[in-house]
């Protein structure tokens, strides 16, 4: 949620201009009776501050639980005590909650004006109806009826002053009275009985009272947060096995990275994400992210024990480091300079270390221990899913590749011009050319030769169409001796002037055998030619199988009878 920086120069004058004032006028208006009573206030102050270290966190939203000590010290030590206390509670907590960096400094002036009108209006309330301090709550029935007031005033005044804040501050419209509107009215309900309790007891048995209630209190409190703490470990647990299944479902190398990053970025406080290959005595970066957007892969390769990836990689081991000095002396990845914490996790299968994940957070303290159990699952998943991955990229380029000359095969072209047709007929594209080409006598070149020197002529062959088609079309070897190229969008005769390049290029420069059957000569030179046929849909055609057709058809009949040696169109007639 951004804040504008004029609105956040306005909270830090808010706070300078209401606050000092606002403490004075409170002193002098309604002075506080603190004399020979200065071991209790230390006593309250410093439960209010224990308090405040122990937020509960629900739904990701942080309770706040100091409002029944807050209670009881109003009651107790007047308003401005309580002020004070409430101030330095929200210091404590901020600085507990580690949300006091750099751009999210105006929270803690917002924070000290919303608790600051909180007591102060609620204060004031009270005192308009009558109310005193030190009152007898157990024998006045009327001063509980006003603490009672004083308790309804506060609570409902902090959803007024929560909701002005996420509308005129952070532009939010939704309506606050919600599920966390839910949650601070049951807290409100638990919370101010016990301050009453709290009040009334310290009465009757002095500060032993902050004991007998601030001892069970914060001991449930610790209890309660623990609870929270296995129960959202056990929720990133689920979401690990289902980020897991989600990975094995991914049958590409890029899918599977994509989907880890994305993954890690919404369950971790991720600003940079680096994920590394283990490449022989290498790191080779594979995956970088930077504020969520992929970018290149532009950080050199590091070696064992090079940076924090290569220490990782050395010692096969975590490392969690919560700011920059303590991660500072090794790092040798180009680590960007805003970054605070780290976390380096070794990625794991058959017991062999295949990579390493490198996080990082703008932000202290960004990441806890219990998150590297999470992160280790989700890295032995991410191992399995990237080799299943590769393992299926591997069947499938071998079914869809020749294995001789490396080029796709009659498979793979078949089901492109099938796609390519689709997309005529959506409009996507406006033509499709087919060259097809055989080489000349390639019978004989076998029988003189050996086969062994017929394959390596296919082999260059297949290399230099790849080279001369470069992006401008797909090269696939159709069967036998003869090639395909496919050229979307482009015309007959584009398709005609790239044959004819094709053309010259195997008739005007020899190809070089390695292996002949004539055991005296090393090297050999051999020239050849080839017959060519085109055609060009829609002009020639209206499916892909007619298409591959009209082409063989200009081969034999336009180059091959023709005497050899040269390029062809489909005619119809």
């Amino acid at each position: 949620m951004d804040v504008k920086p004029q609105m956040k120069q306005a909270i830090f004058l808010v706070w300078l201009l209401m606050v000092p004032a606002g403490l004075w006028f409170t002193y002098n208006t309604y002075p506080p009776d603190i004399s020979g009573h200065w071991i209790d206030i230390l006593a309250f102050l410093l439960l209010t501050s224990i308090v405040a270290t122990m937020p509960i966190v629900i739904n990701n939203m942080f309770i706040f639980l100091i409002q029944w000590v807050a209670l009881a010290t109003f009651l107790r030590f007047g308003l401005f005590v309580e002020i004070v206390f409430a101030q330095i509670a929200v210091v404590v907590l901020l600085l507990k909650l580690r949300i006091l960096r750099k751009g999210e400094l105006f929270r803690l002036p917002l924070n000290l004006n919303m608790f600051f009108l909180l007591s102060f209006i609620s204060g004031m309330f009270y005192y308009y109806l009558g109310g005193q301090p030190g009152p007898s709550l157990t024998h006045d029935t009327r001063s509980l009826w006003l603490a009672a007031l004083y308790v309804v005033v506060n609570y409902l005044l902090n959803q007024i002053i929560i909701s002005c804040n996420l509308y005129f501050i952070y532009k939010i419209k939704e309506s606050y009275f919600g599920k966390d509107f839910f949650v601070e009215t049951i807290t409100m309900i638990i919370t101010f009985p016990i301050g009453f309790v709290l009040y009334i007891l310290y009465n009757q048995v002095g500060i032993l009272a902050l004991l007998f209630v601030g001892i069970p209190f914060v001991s449930l409190s610790i209890i309660f947060n623990l609870y929270y703490s296995s129960q959202k470990i056990n929720e990133h647990l689920k979401k690990a096995a289902e980020i897991g299944h989600q990975m094995a479902e991914r049958l590409y190398v890029n899918d599977v990275l994509d989907l880890f990053i994305q993954k890690l970025s919404e369950m971790l406080p991720v600003d940079y994400a680096y994920i590394l290959e283990a490449d022989g005595d290498e790191l080779k970066l594979i995956r970088r992210m930077d504020a969520g957007a992929v970018m290149p892969n532009e950080i050199l390769s590091l070696k064992k024990n090079e940076g924090i990836s290569g220490m990782v990689w050395a010692k096969q081991k975590s490392f969690l480091f919560s700011s920059r000095k303590e991660w500072q002396q090794f790092a040798a990845d180009n680590i960007p300079n805003d970054v605070e914490s780290m976390l380096g996790v070794p990625i794991m299968r058959s017991k062999k270390l295949i990579g390493v994940l490198l996080l990082a957070s703008k932000r202290k303290r960004a990441y806890e221990k219990s998150q590297l159990m999470i992160i280790d699952i989700l890295c032995s998943h991410f191992a399995v899913a990237i080799e299943n991955a590769n393992n299926y990229e591997q069947t499938k380029r071998q079914s869809e590749r020749c294995a001789l000359t490396n080029l796709y095969n009659y498979r793979y072209i078949e089901t492109m011009l099938t796609e390519e047709f689709e997309k005529l007929a959506r409009f996507e594209r406006q033509m499709l050319s087919l060259v097809i080409l055989d080489i000349d006598h390639f019978k004989q070149i076998n029988d003189t030769y050996g086969h062994q020197s017929g394959n390596e002529i296919l082999r260059e062959l297949a290399s230099r169409l790849s080279k001369l088609v470069g992006n401008l079309g797909t090269v696939a070897r159709y069967g036998g001796e003869e090639f395909v190229v496919l050229l979307p969008d482009l015309s007959k005769e584009e398709a005609f002037q790239m044959a004819e390049q094709i053309r010259q290029m195997i008739s005007n420069w020899p190809f070089t055998l390695q292996q002949t059957m004539d055991l005296d000569k090393a090297q050999q030179k051999v020239m050849i030619t080839a017959s060519i046929g085109i055609a060009t849909a829609p002009e020639d055609a209206e499916d892909s199988l007619a298409l591959i057709r009209h082409a063989d058809r200009a081969l034999y009949v336009g180059a091959k009878r023709a005497g050899r040696n040269r390029v062809a169109e489909y005619s119809s007639c």
